[in-house]
């Protein structure tokens, strides 16, 4: 068990029962707190607890859905960021980069992975022969689209206990909770 609200499955010893009679890991953590330490407010950790134990089961669900297709989790970010930009879905590896927010240098490295592949190409820019565009190749196309379809199945279902407007109202949430910590979209591409 850690201090953030985390626990192993194994510490599934009775916890605190909302109102609706659920009990989870993270209410045998506040539980336990509560019991050990009445004076700390634990309460954040309701919700960190739970966000980090979700995050975890959400990264490795997704981690399978992209092995499935022959992809880790970095490729396919990048497939992607180029599959939601315009026909004729390309960009340079600064609008990559601010897209995926990593260094040059990781841009860099999956680049050179995923054109090995035959996934993406990179071009000379005419306005600019320093530099190059990325554009996803018919091959990386494909596969995108396949890939992109069964992760959209796979949040499905890892949201399908929640119903349409538990889903809006935790969306909405978490979205005020990133902006309220300083998480701001990257510029459209072309853009600083």
């Amino acid at each position: 068990m850690s201090d953030d609200g985390a626990v192993d499955d194994a510490d599934n010893a009775d916890g605190v029962v909302d109102d609706a009679g659920h009990v989870d890991h993270v209410d045998h953590v506040l539980a336990q707190w509560a019991a050990q330490f009445p004076e700390l407010d634990a309460s954040p950790m309701a919700i960190v607890g739970r966000v980090k134990r979700l995050a975890r089961i959400v990264e490795s669900n997704l981690n399978a859905t992209f092995q499935a297709h022959g992809l880790d989790a970095p490729s396919f970010d990048v497939l992607a960021t180029l599959r939601r930009s315009p026909p004729p879905h390309r960009l340079t590896p600064a609008e990559l980069m601010r897209a995926t927010m990593v260094t040059s240098g990781a841009v860099t490295q999956r680049l050179d992975r995923l054109e090995e592949r035959g996934l993406v190409t990179r071009t000379r820019r005419a306005e600019d022969a320093r530099s190059f565009h990325v554009s996803l190749s018919p091959e990386g196309l494909a596969l995108i689209n396949k890939a992109m379809l069964d992760n959209v199945i796979t949040q499905n279902r890892l949201l399908s206990g929640l119903g349409p407007a538990q889903r809006d109202e935790l969306a909405g949430g978490l979205r005020a909770l990133l902006e309220s910590l300083g998480d701001t979209p990257p510029p459209p591409p072309g853009k600083p």
